[in-house]
């Protein structure tokens, strides 16, 4: 049986372009709604083409001491050129970045994944604090 061990690739966001990067506040206040939004290629820009593309990007957020994360939200990427001409041939491109919002009274992290469909899967994380 495998499990997903060795499956998830991280590295510097600012060296390698498939890493997704977490913009989040490093403390939030216990109770308030506050914004992430999460990028693939942010320094290095990623392809965007029918055969090279960002899939998705989940977000997910373990509190300190819990069991589980929660899944926070996940954003679909679907447009990547393609059209009935063909691939490329489309002027239609969905941009690989995600911007949601949540609460927590908790200190905790938050979890980014991503999905290349040439290069497979991506993450990172951020720790978030709780005043």
């Amino acid at each position: 049986m495998s499990d997903f061990n060795g499956l998830f690739q991280t590295a510097d966001w600012a060296q390698e372009k498939h890493v997704p990067v977490i913009e989040a506040p490093d403390t939030v206040t216990k109770g308030e709604v506050f914004q992430v939004k999460v990028t693939v290629g942010k320094e290095i820009s990623h392809p965007n083409t029918t055969p090279h593309h960002i899939r998705w990007i989940t977000v997910f957020f373990q509190p300190e001491g819990a069991k589980f994360p929660y899944q926070v939200g996940k954003a679909e990427f679907s447009a990547h050129g393609e059209s009935t001409e063909g691939p490329d041939t489309s002027t239609v491109y969905t941009h690989h970045e995600a911007v949601l919002s949540f609460k927590t009274d908790l200190a905790g992290t938050i979890y980014a994944a991503s999905l290349c469909n040439v290069h497979g899967l991506w993450q990172s994380t951020k720790a978030v604090a709780v005043e």
